[in-house]
């Protein structure tokens, strides 16, 4: 979505599809009940600048190029997608579990994307996912 903002307040916004058209896309949304929304794409954004220095606005460690924001993002992904337990798929506990001392009950089981997609079986530490070792890609050909 464009926006057109005037003295800090947002005066007009066009949206605007990366892939396909609006209208092939309108549909999509609706029948999910979603509308067109940046805010997704501005709340991921700014997850992305606060766990890497390298992608903030006016940090001095910012990166000058592609290697040096590619590492930096990947990490994240990592840390993001197996080590953060998220809100949005957290899983309700059939029975609340009692406090390790003063406190209320614990409702709800923590839950990451990668165990809501299917991929690990429990919450994993950042050690594991640093440790994991990748299976190498084809790498380019050099003439």
């Amino acid at each position: 979505m464009g926006k057109t903002v005037r003295r800090q307040r947002l005066v007009r916004g066009r949206h605007r599809v990366g892939c396909g058209t609006l209208e092939a896309v309108q549909p999509g949304l609706a029948a999910g009940g979603w509308q067109s929304n940046t805010a997704v794409l501005e709340r991921l954004n700014r997850s992305r600048r606060q766990h890497g220095a390298a992608v903030g606005r006016r940090v001095t460690t910012r990166c000058t190029g592609d290697d040096g924001l590619q590492q930096p993002l990947a990490w994240y992904h990592g840390y993001y997608n197996f080590c953060l337990p998220h809100a949005s798929v957290r899983q309700p506990l059939p029975q609340p579990l009692p406090p390790n001392g003063t406190g209320s009950a614990k409702p709800w089981r923590p839950w990451t994307p990668a165990l809501a997609a299917g991929l690990t079986e429990q919450v994993g530490t950042l050690r594991e996912v640093l440790r994991y070792r990748v299976p190498p890609w084809p790498q380019p050909q050099t003439v």
